[in-house]
């Protein structure tokens, strides 16, 4: 029995030493970076969360210096009309950068690529016939008021491809000192991915990696081109390889690297961009850097689907509309409702019926804002509120809400907790038609009406904008509406008063009007009935008048016009 146990001691105390051995081995691993994908920065934590793509999780948001964010974005390929799918990124960014800003104080340092000489450029300007100058600039200016016209903030700078070219290839130049790229005979020069061994897919894996068309000199089929050699018809740069020009991938890395240098704290684009695109970028920055990791988070948004379609919105694909069309239709304010309405990194389908849900919430705030004025004007009669619980409320909606943005944007949150407050804004401003003299309180209203729009101004939906909506929904006809419905207030209230009792006549059990104002009574309610024909709608106590004349329903807004004297029928 002696000899049995000594025989399993010793297998024990082997096994033990093998454990603590790799322990050890992972220690170092881990204290040196070795074997990891993704290390956690060093510097400021900014106490927020956020998803990125290079850990497929939700990690600390931690920036290299305090109260600055350096972010980089990969702009529009310009040979075409912007579209929806490409608003709904830019949108949700935007969204995003306002967040850091001007809720958590981080000063966001944004620079955005405009690629503006490209396979697809050179086709298209042929085709019409221009130069790929012209044709670049016509929709780069296009791109840009599109996107002043759903409110997207520009980034600090936008910088060309075409005016960046020695910076690129000096930064190709830089790639091959350092072993990871090679020239072709023809005059190309592609990156070569067997040089960074496992350290290529880090977003995405490089198993099932398959690389562009090329010539018969690459070593590997999945290298890119950094450099195309010159063809027939095309522009061209001059470079110690011959003249040519820029690979796709290689634009981001030089911009980006030549505004930031070695580290950059955020890189976002949609996720169709994922792979190669960005996988592209790590690869060259890390190779010419000479870095284990360059961009510290990935953002990338879900794409923009048709509804009942698996396919994103693409111009390839020919399923896309422009965003001149669309603003035809729907204001700035809708569509950034519709990208509030779901995550930032979540695939969205684009219906009417989810545009439809955008704009009833929208009109949902704006009525409740009417009657909250109203209310405070006096105008509006209401039962006693209960002004400690709707504190209450308030104060628990802007913690919610911080919450909500601090874990990962979550904007549908947010929306949520307003949506929340309105219901409970609304339920104590259910109109009364005999005042109870019991105490009032506009101040907690205004104090609602201040935070709602103080909210939604963050997240770049203006619920003061009147430029938004056509000329039929300005303030002149919204004073004529109310002016209308005041009159027929006047006139009915007038019609409704009771007849005096002749001196020494006994008083009516039931007092009515006379019967020379039943047709003054006819006449308002057929009044009503054709403003309601023409989308006006009139209720008792607090009237709320929405039209909506243009096609589609654009401009659609709701006004309260609540009745100075308020008339027991």
């Amino acid at each position: 029995y002696l000899q049995v146990f000594r025989h399993f001691a010793m297998r024990l105390e082997i096994e033990l030493r093998c454990i603590l051995f790799l322990l050890i081995i992972l220690e170092i691993a881990s204290c040196t970076g070795v074997g990891k994908k993704w290390t956690r920065p060093t510097g400021y934590d900014t106490g927020l969360k956020t998803y990125n793509s290079l850990t497929k999780q939700k990690e600390p948001l931690i920036l290299a210096q305090e109260g600055i964010a350096t972010w980089y974005s990969c702009g529009p390929t310009v040979y075409d009309h912007a579209h929806l799918g490409h608003a709904c990124s830019y949108v949700r960014f935007d969204i995003i950068q306002r967040v850091l800003s001007r809720v958590f104080g981080i000063n966001v340092i944004h620079v955005m690529v405009i690629t503006d000489i490209d396979d697809k450029i050179i086709r298209r300007a042929l085709e019409k016939s221009v130069s790929p100058t012209v044709l670049a600039r016509m929709y780069e200016e296009e791109f840009k008021n599109d996107m002043l016209a759903l409110k997207v903030l520009p980034p600090a700078v936008y910088l060309r491809v075409t005016e960046n070219i020695p910076q690129i290839v000096a930064f190709i130049e830089g790639i091959i000192r350092n072993e990871h790229a090679y020239a072709t005979k023809q005059g190309d020069v592609y990156f070569d991915i067997g040089s960074i061994g496992d350290r290529y897919g880090k977003l995405m894996g490089a198993g099932d990696a398959t690389g562009e068309p090329g010539d018969r000199e690459k070593r590997d089929s999945r290298d890119f081109a950094l450099w195309k050699a010159s063809k027939p018809q095309e522009p061209s740069w001059e470079s110690p390889w011959g003249k040519g020009r820029p690979g796709w991938h290689i634009e981001c890395s030089t911009i980006a690297s030549s505004v930031f240098g070695s580290q950059l704290d955020i890189h976002s684009g949609g996720i169709d961009l994922a792979f190669p695109h960005h996988e592209n970028e790590i690869a060259q920055c890390e190779a010419y850097h000479q870095s284990g990791q360059w961009g510290n988070y990935f953002l990338h948004s879900g794409h923009l689907h048709l509804k009942g379609s698996a396919e994103k919105m693409s111009k390839s694909l020919n399923n896309y509309i422009t965003i001149k069309d669309f603003l035809e239709s729907y204001s700035a304010n809708e569509f950034r409702m519709f990208c509030l309405l779901t995550k930032y990194r979540s695939a969205i389908d684009y219906s009417d019926a989810s545009l439809n849900e955008a704009r009833s919430s929208l009109a949902t705030i704006t009525a409740f804002t009417h009657d909250a004025q109203a209310y405070m004007r006096g105008q509006l009669q209401c039962q006693a509120v209960e002004e400690g619980a709707l504190w209450e409320r308030l104060a628990e909606t802007k913690a919610n809400v911080v919450r909500a943005l601090a874990d990962d944007f979550d904007t549908p949150r947010v929306v949520n907790a307003i949506m929340s407050l309105v219901y409970h804004g609304n339920r104590h401003l259910q109109p009364i038609t005999k005042p109870d003299r019991s105490p009032r309180s506009p101040a907690v209203f205004g104090a609602f009406l201040a935070y709602i729009r103080e909210v939604f101004e963050v997240l770049g939906v203006d619920l003061l904008d009147r430029k938004a909506h056509s000329v039929d929904s300005s303030g002149t006809l919204e004073n004529v509406v109310e002016q209308l419905a005041r009159f027929r207030s006047d006139v009915r209230a007038f019609a409704l008063s009771v007849q005096d009792t002749p001196p020494g006549e006994p008083a009516h059990a039931s007092p009515s009007p006379c019967s020379e104002k039943l047709p003054l009574l006819k006449a308002c309610d057929t009044l009503r009935k054709d403003l309601a024909s023409m989308g006006v709608h009139i209720r008792v106590s607090a009237c709320v008048c929405q039209w909506g004349l243009l096609k589609g329903g654009r401009g659609r807004r709701s006004y309260s016009v609540s009745f100075i004297k308020i008339v027991k029928h």
